[in-house]
């Protein structure tokens, strides 16, 4: 198999083709959603048909989505700040390195909490469309003041595979203050290049 083709655009790097690619997140497109944050989509032409993954920068009081439950498997990773989960009425303080797992049906979404930018990936399944399980429709619950108004769907949908707003460009405009999106001071190694900026987490997990 071949390696997809990396297009530059104004707004970054876009695969094309089937083949297999690695593309760093600064380079990648970014999304201002007002009110929710910014999106990096890593996905071009074709989408990925089976994996839905993408980065989300969410600041104090923003929500990832509306509250909301799906017909797939989603997963979050948070890599940095601080977070509210509110799954099935229940709310979670979520930092640094916590997984999130929502099987089917469990009505879920993520609100960023604490003093600055919170990172979050995420992970959904799109290759199949199981039906929710009974009793999963949207329950009234208390929500955080920061969320938007819950819906009260009854059939499930997918997490949209593309905003509606314009690319903003990227990384660095759209994901200011976010620490693990942070350019690298460039050093010159002998026999190498000045560094490129990248993604790279600010700490790691500890080790086992």
């Amino acid at each position: 198999m071949d390696a997809a083709r990396l297009e530059e655009t104004a707004h970054g790097l876009v695969p094309h083709d089937e083949g297999w690619f690695v593309l760093n997140a600064r380079d990648s497109r970014w999304y201002e959603r007002p009110g929710r944050g910014a999106l990096c989509m890593f996905e071009g032409e074709p989408e990925f048909p089976q994996l839905g993954v993408n980065l989300q920068v969410l600041g104090p009081g923003e929500p990832n989505s509306m509250y909301h439950w799906e017909a797939d498997q989603e997963d979050f990773l948070i890599l940095s700040g601080e977070a509210v989960l509110v799954i099935e009425g229940a709310e979670r303080r979520l930092r640094a390195w916590d997984f999130v797992h929502c099987p089917v049906g469990a009505n879920h979404v993520i609100v960023g909490a604490g003093t600055g930018p919170c990172a979050v990936a995420l992970a959904s399944v799109r290759a199949t469309a199981a039906p929710a399980p009974t009793g999963a429709a949207i329950r009234p619950t208390r929500r955080p003041s920061a969320t938007e108004p819950g819906s009260r769907r009854t059939q499930p949908t997918r997490t949209p595979r593309m905003p509606a707003s314009p690319p903003a460009g990227r990384a660095a405009t759209a994901t200011a203050g976010c620490p693990i999106l942070r350019p690298r001071t460039p050093r010159s190694r002998p026999g190498r290049a000045r560094g490129r900026a990248s993604c790279r987490p600010t700490a790691c997990p500890p080790s086992a």
